[in-house]
């Protein structure tokens, strides 16, 4: 694509966001409906189902890149995009309305324990980049492995905790959704048998991983005309167009009254983005976390900062709302600018 004009590319670019945020849509419908076929509950089905399907984009990038060699691109926008989906709840904050908080009512241990998911893949991520190249088995980094099976090992105890946890699951006064042990079909789907709400959420998947592939190439080839360094264009542009399933996905949960799977995609699928990390390893035969800069380490210590500040809403519960926003939500806006300010002055290598 790197032919084609500029204002091509812009009109690719924005019609492939255009089509992740109609299939985003679709996707968290779909997911209400798979969730109650399976018994799943909406923090399970949030941190499995669609955070998974709303990483298409970032699974396609982090593929296309291994395989070009572009590992660069590939760790600046997995570790930057757990800083601008975390971003994404201050959105998701102001579509709750103007009485009241996100975190207030999507109150749920349940999603602190997601978070602190979160916490953990990505400081293991931070600390695998540290360790030099030559550390690898077959070109695989044995820390691209741990972080895999930490993932696994949160999700082990997220289960866990649906039916075994020695405290309210709930804060009084919230309402974070459906029952987390049980889920009710979504109207739209109760007529629909269960083949078509699979076609339905494949094909969904299918425009989004799409959309994302031309998201990746068409965004690329703008980088490389106004010059934009590789790592700090995958922590941003990058990663803002590829976290707009998330927002459709979670502004779609809100409509439906599902707060606690708005909150639950987000964390879910910034705990499984340095997953991918042990797949751009496989693809490109050496370890990516390798090659992460400065400016990724800076911007996945944003994302930990950021997801801490949403895990202490969920815990104090702020009710008071100034222009639609929490507390927390207005930190976390702050901060994000003083970190993206921060990116910018780290000298590139």
């Amino acid at each position: 694509m790197s032919s084609l004009p500029a204002v091509v590319l812009v009109l690719i670019f924005a019609a492939s966001a255009a089509a992740i945020w109609v299939a985003g849509i679709e996707l968290s419908s779909t997911t209400d409906a798979l969730d109650s076929h399976f018994g799943l509950g909406s923090a399970l089905g949030g941190l499995v189902i669609l955070s998974i399907a709303t990483n298409l984009p970032e699974i396609v990038i982090t593929v296309t890149a291994a395989m070009s060699g572009k590992l660069d691109l590939a760790v600046g926008n997995l570790l930057g995009g757990i800083a601008i989906q975390t971003l994404v709840l201050a959105v998701l904050d102001a579509g709750v309305g103007p009485r009241t908080t996100l975190t207030y009512i999507a109150a749920s241990l349940l999603l602190v324990i997601e978070g602190v998911v979160v916490v953990a893949v990505t400081v293991a991520a931070i600390m695998a980049a540290q360790l030099p190249e030559s550390t690898n088995v077959g070109g695989v980094s044995p820390a691209s492995v741990m972080i895999v099976v930490l993932w696994a090992g949160g999700l082990y105890l997220i289960a866990k905790s649906r039916s075994h946890l020695p405290w309210r699951a709930v804060a009084m006064g919230a309402n974070p959704g459906s029952p987390p042990m049980a889920r009710p079909m979504p109207d739209r789907h109760k007529e629909r048998p269960f083949r078509a709400i699979l076609l339905i959420f494949g094909v969904a998947a299918l425009v989004t991983l799409a959309a994302g592939v031309l998201i990746e190439e068409s965004g690329s080839a703008l980088a490389s005309k106004i010059g934009l360094q590789g790592a700090v264009f995958g922590a941003t542009f990058l990663a803002a167009a590829t976290a707009l399933p998330e927002v459709s996905t979670g502004l779609q949960a809100i409509r439906q009254g599902d707060h606690q799977l708005a909150i639950s995609d987000i964390f879910g699928g910034n705990a499984f983005l340095p997953v991918l990390f042990l797949v751009a390893d496989v693809i490109a035969g050496a370890p990516t976390l390798a090659k992460a800069q400065a400016t990724d380490l800076w911007i996945a210590g944003l994302g930990v900062v950021l997801t801490g500040v949403y895990l202490v809403g969920l815990v104090l519960r702020p009710q008071r709302v100034r222009a639609r926003l929490g507390p927390d939500s207005i930190i976390a806006v702050c901060l994000y600018v003083l970190g993206i300010a921060g990116l910018l002055a780290i000298p590139s290598t």
